[in-house]
């Protein structure tokens, strides 16, 4: 793009009412020489839009003037040329993982966690969450769930679960933490849970269940025993986050298993033959052979060697 002709006025100008504080753009209604400036030497000035005032050139529309009467850059074919090779190699992967996450928060394209409709303290995790009630508010949607929205639509489309790895640690420790208040609720309470047995008579009266005791004659009451609801959430976390013994390989069988196959040569993979132990023996002793023929033709060469045979000459025969 050709640089902007500065010696000339401008046709279209960003200004700013002081008194109303209103910014517009418009065509200047009236221009002024101001030799002062250098850069652009035209002082501008337009009626407001809102309140009929006159308006001059906002401040910053002004630096942004001045700065295209500075910018600086190639002129000739090949400094054009040797600024276009470098972009060569860009972008980078990372380079475009960022653009894509940029386009999914402030792109043409940007979505929208559209379920999580902005509703400062509404949340069970808005009492944890340090973005501003306020700033909050006036969002289309909730900064924390479009945060999290964004990085599983990135990892998903570039097929890479990495992103989501501080998700779900974050994830798997509250569920460790759960388990442990499980357990620790299970062991305040007791493993099994008693309630008076009772039951409703026709006319709508509850009835505790009692008896009399023959030996000692005394009402005793009859007592329902059950097991601690929370053992089944219990063992369901357990489960399915692979933290059952077997899992984990701690059962009795599994150790013993584990002891049995200690000294034993691993199985061979696929398309490979297994040896057995007097093959394998077999196969030691040959190597062993092998190794004693490589050390006599080594001490045979060493007895030739000119350079040790004059060095015995020269210290009176072998050493």
């Amino acid at each position: 793009m050709a640089k902007r002709d500065l010696s000339k006025q401008l046709e279209s100008l960003t200004f700013r009412c002081p008194a109303c504080g209103n910014t517009f753009d418009a065509a200047p209604g009236r221009v002024e020489d101001e030799p002062s400036l250098e850069h652009h030497p035209f002082a501008y000035f337009a009626d407001c839009t809102r309140c009929g005032e006159e308006a001059a050139q906002a401040p910053f529309h002004k630096s942004l003037v001045k700065a295209w009467a500075n910018a600086t850059g190639p002129k000739t074919p090949a400094g054009k040329a040797a600024s276009a090779r470098n972009l060569e190699g860009h972008p980078t992967a990372e380079e475009a993982l960022r653009t894509r996450f940029n386009a999914l928060k402030h792109g043409m394209t940007a979505e929208t966690a559209q379920y999580f409709p902005a509703r400062p303290g509404k949340y069970p995790a808005c009492s944890s969450c340090d973005v501003d009630p306020g700033y909050c508010a006036k969002q289309p949607a909730c900064i924390k769930q479009t945060q999290l929205f964004m990085v599983h639509h990135a990892a998903f489309e570039q097929r890479n679960p990495k992103h989501l790895t501080p998700i779900y640690s974050s994830i798997q420790a509250s569920i460790t933490a759960i388990i442990q208040q499980i357990l620790q609720t299970i062991i305040a309470d007791g493993v099994k849970l008693e309630a008076p047995a009772w039951a409703v008579t026709r006319e709508g009266e509850i009835v505790i269940g009692e008896y009399e005791d023959l030996e000692t004659g005394q009402t005793r009451r009859i007592m329902e025993v059950k097991a601690h609801p929370l053992l089944k959430p219990l063992q369901e976390f357990l489960s399915r986050n692979n933290l059952a013994l077997s899992d984990m390989g701690m059962t009795p069988k599994a150790i013993e298993q584990e002891e049995q196959g200690m000294g034993r040569l691993a199985p061979a993979g696929d398309g490979q033959k297994t040896l057995s132990l007097e093959d394998y023996a077999a196969k030691q002793a040959e190597s062993m052979a092998a190794l004693r023929a490589l050390a006599d033709r080594a001490n045979a060469r060493k007895q030739r060697d000119p350079v040790l045979i004059e060095y015995q000459q020269q210290n009176g025969g072998e050493q």
